[in-house]
């Protein structure tokens, strides 16, 4: 790798580093917002939300240019590649932090419920791992630590599944709390994708370091998957 092309690596990662610094910030305030019912500061999280789709361009930008006048091979361009990719799922999770804050402030401005009916802060905090876990894995190329987020994933989605069956229950009893009960479960479903989107960046990480693609396996089905032509290519 020449001199260069290392430079405009560097300036790739702490680009993306810290479009994931800032969105990691945005999920925690959004939940934030929730528990504490504070609308102003989920407002703060809607209107922030423009710094990260401009940053989240600007990496793309900052991508593109490096394909165009690197014109990077091999693992070299996997590092592209896979940025790209992570980029655009790092600006999908934002996306999920607004509409929570969304919810947030229904939420705020509704009559509180005797017993909170979900455990969403816990669920919450099981997601910003997985999430601060897969860009860890990204910086220290740690393919250990991706498997750890993938397989993350699965307790999440029986969260997930089990707010229905508690949203069920609860709507018969207490029919009138519908509508809250309803933003709640929103929530439990954004926080869902958010886990899916951070099994994206893991599983890019793992086809930056080796090669291999897992985009539709199954952790557990991992000695199955062949590595990807990429991998192939560097071993020629």
């Amino acid at each position: 790798m020449s001199q260069h092309l290392q430079h405009q690596f560097e300036k790739l990662k702490k680009m993306i580093l810290a479009l994931g610094a800032q969105v990691e910030e945005s999920v925690q305030r959004a939940m934030r917002a929730m528990e504490t019912r504070d609308k102003e500061l989920a407002q703060a999280v809607v209107d922030d939300d423009e710094l990260i789709d401009a940053a989240e361009i600007d990496v793309e930008e900052e991508c593109l240019h490096t394909l165009a006048c690197y014109q990077p091979v091999a693992m070299d361009l996997r590092f592209v590649v896979a940025l790209l990719k992570i980029n655009n799922d790092l600006e999908r999770i934002a996306d999920l932090a607004v509409n929570i804050a969304e919810q947030a402030q229904f939420i705020a401005v509704a009559p509180p419920l005797e017993a909170a009916p979900f455990h969403l802060p816990e669920m919450a905090r099981q997601v910003q791992t997985m999430l601060h876990h897969s860009l860890d894995a990204l910086i220290h190329r740690n393919t250990d630590l991706a498997e750890s987020v993938r397989r993350g994933d699965d307790p999440i989605d029986r969260m997930h599944r089990r707010m229905y069956e508690i949203l069920e229950e609860r709507v018969r009893q207490q029919p009138d709390w519908m509508g809250t009960l309803f933003h709640f479960v929103s929530i439990s479903r954004q926080l869902e994708r958010i886990a899916d989107h951070t099994v994206n960046i893991a599983e890019d990480v793992i086809y930056l370091v080796n090669g291999q693609i897992l985009r539709h396996s199954r952790p557990h089905d991992e000695d199955r998957v062949p590595r990807g032509s990429a991998a192939i290519a560097d071993k020629q």
